[in-house]
């Protein structure tokens, strides 16, 4: 059977998501401590990527989930890890933080 495609979403499509219903689906940040604190997406929760293996347990599978980092490649990495492990509703931040920063919310830092 071959791997589900790894589904990429734009920051405008965030934007729209958050705007209809944020309740709707989970935004999860896998970017250190030390980079949340810089900046984050309101409603986000952190789980650095680093501990997603041992927390895949608290993560619901069938809830849709949007993965995001700093420029999108360790979420597309932690994307693929949960496509994995049975995971079916993710989507990537296309561009991560940064793009959200310079597109959406120049509110939020740039680092």
């Amino acid at each position: 059977m071959a791997a589900a495609p790894l589904r990429q979403m734009s920051v405008r499509q965030l934007q729209d998501a958050l705007a209809a219903d944020p309740a709707s689906f989970r935004l999860l940040d896998v970017r250190e401590p030390w980079e949340w604190d810089v900046a984050r997406i309101a409603g986000s929760e952190l789980i650095p990527m680093s501990q997603i293996p041992g927390r895949v347990g608290d993560l619901d599978r069938t809830q849709p989930t949007v993965v995001i980092c700093h420029h999108g490649m360790r979420s597309l990495q932690v994307v693929a890890f949960l496509q994995r492990q049975g995971f079916a509703n993710l989507h990537n931040l296309h561009g991560g933080i940064d793009a959200w920063s310079r597109q959406i919310d120049p509110a939020i830092p740039v680092y």
